[in-house]
């Protein structure tokens, strides 16, 4: 069953962004990698307040994910050059089978 990865990261969404959209091959081969190790969906959102940003993944298990984000370097490289000093603890999303779901 698919899971739902949420990871928080503290810093400026424009730097952000700006840091993940300067080199585009750069990180589309990253998503190329990621959907071939098991990734659904992506998505970088930008919180309201202007002080991060929230990755949202779809990915096919936990340990998928874990073990891509375990072996891409590449990615703490742009989170470094986008200034964030943290990094992000993802955390692991199971759907709840409920009668509101659309």
């Amino acid at each position: 069953m698919a899971v739902l990865v949420t990871l928080q990261i503290e810093g400026d969404p424009a730097r952000i962004e700006q840091a993940l959209t300067s080199d585009p091959e750069r990180l589309k081969a990253v998503a190329d990698r990621a959907k071939g190790k098991g990734a659904l969906h992506h998505a970088f959102y930008a919180n309201a307040d202007g002080s991060g940003a929230l990755v949202v993944d779809e990915w096919e298990s936990a340990e998928a994910f874990q073990q891509f984000f375990g072996e891409s370097q590449e990615i703490g490289a742009m989170m470094g050059e986008a200034g964030v000093t943290e990094q992000p603890t993802p955390v692991f999303w199971r759907e709840l089978d409920t009668p509101d779901k659309f």
